[in-house]
C-alpha cells in the first residue's frame, strides 16, 4: 500500500465519520431549525472530505479537477440552500423551538 491510499483512506474515514454525526443530528435535534445546522455545516465539511479522497486517490487528472469544481459548487450552493430553506420557514412562520421550564417547588 502506498502512502497516498492511505491519506485518501483517512480522509474517507474523516468524512464518513461526519455524515454520519450529520445524520444522527438530523434525528436528534429537536426542531427545524436546529437540524438545519447539521445538514448545512457538518454534511458540507463530509461531502468535501469524500471527494477529496477521491482526489488524492486519482492524482492530478481531469478527473480530479472535475472533483474539486463539484468541491467548490458543494461549498457554495449547500450554505446558500440551508439559509434560504430556513429563511422561507422564518416567514412562513415556523416558530423556534423553546426549552419548556420546570415547576419550582
Amino acid at each position: 500500500m502506498d502512502i497516498r491510499t492511505i491519506i485518501a483512506g483517512v480522509f474517507l474515514g474523516i468524512g464518513g465519520f461526519f455524515i454520519i454525526v450529520t445524520a444522527i443530528g438530523i434525528v436528534r435535534f429537536p426542531d427545524f431549525y436546529s437540524r438545519l445546522h447539521p445538514a448545512g455545516k457538518a454534511d458540507t465539511i463530509g461531502q468535501a472530505l469524500v471527494l477529496i479522497a477521491l482526489m488524492i486517490y486519482e492524482g492530478f487528472s481531469l478527473i480530479s479537477v472535475k472533483l474539486m469544481i463539484i468541491v467548490i459548487f458543494i461549498f457554495i450552493a449547500s450554505p446558500t440552500a440551508t439559509h434560504a430553506v430556513a429563511q422561507a420557514a422564518y416567514l412562513k412562520g415556523v416558530v423556534p423551538w423553546k426549552k419548556k421550564k420546570k415547576d419550582k417547588k
